[in-house]
């Protein structure tokens, strides 16, 4: 079970949360000019790596706010948690990368 902490409410257990994908990845400016192909690249075309990844949250069962968490996807360590618009902190994720 992961304590994910909350920039607003502090850490909490994960099943007051709700992943959103994969963070920081900007809407299309217009999305009517896409193709099918470049839409459907934008809707499910996702990074799936082995080590840090940065990934949308939504505390749901607490102040239903979103926000970015930089997370190891071996080991599920949560190296940083920041609000939405900010960018993402160094978390030293080449160096954990090259360890996995």
């Amino acid at each position: 079970m992961l304590l994910i902490p909350c920039p607003w409410c502090g850490p909490r257990d994960e099943t007051e949360f709700s992943c959103g994908g994969e963070g920081h990845i900007p809407r299309p400016a217009d999305p009517a000019a896409l193709t099918d192909p470049e839409w459907a690249d934008y809707l499910f075309m996702r990074k799936n790596p082995k080590g840090v990844h940065t990934e949308r949250w939504v505390h749901s069962q607490g102040c239903r706010r979103w926000f970015n968490v930089a997370r190891h996807t071996v080991s599920h360590e949560i190296l940083a948690v920041y609000k939405m618009g900010e960018p993402p902190p160094e978390t030293g994720a080449d160096s954990k990368q090259n360890r996995t």
